[in-house]
């Protein structure tokens, strides 16, 4: 063995030893996430069939609300990791607690425009007369919680930007079990019903935020970092996330024109449609922690001025990314007349939905390429061309989504039409990757 490839592998075990740290945990803090909605909905579906539709309509808009910013945790965890990789902790605190302070303003501006309007955001939504009281209760009372599960998302994003992803997966199992044992003490305990459940959850998403401020006042308090809010500094993070927002709310356009076109093509295909969606959403999870790894290795590597370590590490996790995605996709082709059943036992449907899957595994290789550069770019800090280009793959996606109906192919052209989407998005990421533009040294970009 010569020397040279004694070192390369050497560098991929230190590689492989980082991503897995890094990632292991962020998985399982992203999966507890979707398990507070799940709670919620087992506790509240035995109260009656309109309150968990009224559940269901309140927390998609809540979620909308709140995803809207996970800039918060990105645009924080790639500055953060900047400063840590640059060896000025006290900088790299302080660049935490601009991202905290906006994410509170934020967090209050959200309430006071949904507090009078949640009744009117219902209906938009659909919710039917009995499900509407039942909704615009849970809304209004949840939303009382959202600055403090923005604040989650920005600590989250210093945690991780510190290198610690340890900690969010703790707080969020503690989430998790606290928010579960109070909505069913106040929904049946106290006999609140759905407003028990909103209060629940409010109570654990505070109970989070305080565990996570805690944690940061601590290391600032230990570095010798300033705790008061600074105009300049949450500007910049403001500005930072900016090309981040236009990013997400893309991405949510593009997924939400999908669930339209489905609605169109039938009831049998929107309901299949729902099922891979939420199959495709869970694959993600699984991809995003290794890009969380990404964002948090990328961003100490250029904050260190190490340019070469930070191409290695982007080409090795892309090489975790198409492996993860080679073992999901076989996954979800062995496994995939067991998963239907579990959520339908309607023959039409099942049917449907069959095909369309077989795309969605083939196209885990092509996921697992994009949600990782996506991951090295954000780390990047390279804000401006996620926007940019998600922008032009929202205008592919779109006229080739909406001709679905009119050509024909049903829920497997849809699929089809979302692989084309992942597969303009790897080719504008990989562009990218492939310049070298995206690497730019320093404390700060």
């Amino acid at each position: 063995m010569t020397q040279a490839s004694a070192a390369t592998r050497v560098a991929r075990r230190r590689h492989d030893r980082e991503i897995i740290a890094l990632a292991v945990p962020a998985f399982g803090a992203l999966v507890a996430e979707p398990l507070f909605v799940m709670a919620d909905s087992a506790i509240v579906g035995h109260l009656g069939t309109a309150q968990l539709a009224g559940l269901g309509v309140a927390s998609a808009l809540l979620m909308t609300a709140v995803s809207v910013f996970v800039f918060l945790a990105y645009a924080t965890t790639a500055a953060v990791a900047r400063r840590v990789g640059a060896g000025d902790l006290q900088a790299a605190i302080r660049q935490g607690m601009d991202g905290i302070w906006l994410a509170l303003l934020l967090g209050a501006a959200v309430i006071t425009v949904v507090l009078p309007t949640a009744p009117a955001l219902v209906e938009v939504f659909g919710a039917s007369d009995t499900a509407a009281p039942h909704a615009t209760t849970y809304l209004r009372i949840s939303a009382l919680g959202i600055p403090a599960m923005l604040v989650v998302l920005a600590a989250t994003g210093v945690l991780r930007g510190l290198q610690d992803t340890r900690t969010p997966l703790y707080v969020a199992i503690a989430g998790f079990v606290a928010n579960a044992g109070l909505n069913a003490g106040l929904v049946y305990g106290a006999g609140l019903g759905i407003a028990g459940s909103a209060w629940g959850t409010v109570i654990a998403q505070c109970g989070m935020a305080a565990a996570y401020l805690f944690v940061v006042v601590r290391g600032a308090r230990r570095h010798g970092a300033s705790l008061r809010p600074d105009a300049a500094g949450i500007r910049a993070c403001a500005q930072a996330g900016a090309p981040l927002l236009v990013r997400t709310l893309s991405l949510r356009a593009i997924l939400m024109i999908a669930t339209a076109v489905a609605a169109r093509l039938g009831d049998a295909d929107v309901a299949a449609h729902q099922i891979i969606l939420s199959l495709w959403s869970l694959l993600a999870f699984a991809l995003d922690a290794i890009a969380i790894a990404g964002q948090a290795i990328i961003g100490r590597y250029l904050g260190a001025g190490d340019a070469q370590g930070a191409r290695e590490a982007c080409r090795r996790m892309v090489q975790w990314g198409i492996a993860a995605g080679i073992v999901l996709g076989f996954l979800v082709i062995v496994a995939r007349p067991l998963f239907i059943p579990l959520f339908t036992g309607d023959s039409v449907v099942q049917n449907t939905a069959l095909p369309a899957l077989i795309v969605v595994a083939v196209s885990q290789p092509i996921s697992g390429i994009v949600f990782i550069l996506d991951g090295v770019l954000m780390g990047a800090g390279d804000g401006p061309y996620l926007a940019w280009a998600m922008l032009a793959t929202l205008a592919v996606f779109t006229p080739v989504a909406l001709l679905v109906p009119v050509f024909g192919g049903g829920l497997t052209a849809l699929w089809g039409a979302m692989t084309l989407m992942m597969t303009v998005r790897m080719l504008t990421l990989w562009l990218r990757s492939r310049s070298g533009r995206w690497i730019v040294t320093g404390a700060t970009r």
